[in-house]
Formats: structure tokens, C-alpha cells, sequence
């Protein structure tokens, strides 16, 4: 199984109404075909009722668990939202400064 799909089957114990993972890994420094190392994730879910920002995102952390580690996923960007608050936003990333130039 990739990085990409255990980390969606992990994040789905946030019973999401709203899930999208996306690789990000070519848009950043030292990429080659098929390396999984930098993913967003978009999380629309209950399970952030009543939390601040940072608290959800240590919820993300949480759900994630050891594929934040060493040799797995280096970085995850989290767009963390209650149902009430998505309104399919624009959560695109920045470009890095490391991207392979073309």
C-alpha cells in the first residue's frame, strides 16, 4: 500500500465529510518518480467541532501516527475545516523553493 493511501484509510477515523490527500512530493526538491514524501491534506469533518486550529491539526498528527516519520511523509500541509466553515476554498500551495526547475 503507498504513503498516499494509508494515510487516507488512517484519516478516515476523522469520519471526514470532505477528503482529499494529494501527493505533492514533484513540486519539491530531490523528487523522482514515484516518491511520496510531501502531501496536503483537505479535512472537512465534525470531529473539529469546538477545537482552535492548532488542535485540530495535532488531531491530524494524531490520526497520522508514524507515517510522520523518518523515511516516510516529511511534510503534510493540513486544511483543516468544520462543515460549516468549508466552502470548497482554495487551498493551493505554494510553490518550493526547491521545486525541480523545468
Amino acid at each position: 500500500m503507498s504513503l498516499e493511501q494509508e494515510l487516507v484509510q488512517r484519516l478516515q477515523e476523522l469520519s471526514p465529510n470532505y477528503l482529499e490527500v494529494v501527493n505533492e512530493s514533484s513540486g519539491h526538491g530531490g523528487y523522482f518518480p514515484g516518491k511520496e514524501s510531501h502531501f496536503k491534506a483537505v479535512i472537512v469533518s465534525e470531529a473539529f467541532e469546538g477545537l482552535r486550529l492548532v488542535q485540530r491539526h495535532q488531531l491530524v498528527y494524531s490520526a497520522a501516527g508514524n507515517l510522520l516519520s523518518a523515511g516516510k511523509i516529511h511534510a503534510l500541509a493540513i486544511h483543516a475545516f468544520l462543515p460549516s466553515e468549508w466552502n470548497g476554498q482554495d487551498t493551493s500551495s505554494p510553490e518550493c523553493a526547491h521545486a525541480p526547475k523545468n
